[in-house]
């Protein structure tokens, strides 16, 4: 990992600030999709399925809301 005190380069936050708004709408997706398959009631087996990308998608949304706080920090 970069040292956290090194500056990003202005010419690339925009096109980063965009590219992490494009992962938080494609999280809020899989995010909401699993949530609706969750309440639709699964079978036994497949419920397991759903907590693993339900967990995997919360991790992702922690890391991606990481990265936007950085980018914010470099405005």
């Amino acid at each position: 990992m970069a040292n956290r005190e090194e500056k990003i380069p202005a010419e690339i936050l925009p096109e980063l600030r965009a590219l992490a708004h494009d992962l938080s709408n494609a999280l809020e997706t899989i995010v909401q999709a699993t949530y609706l398959i969750s309440q639709a009631g699964p079978p036994e087996h497949s419920r397991r399925w759903v907590k693993l990308i339900d967990q995997a998608s919360q991790d992702a949304v922690g890391i991606n809301n990481k990265l936007r706080e950085i980018l914010r920090k470099h405005s």
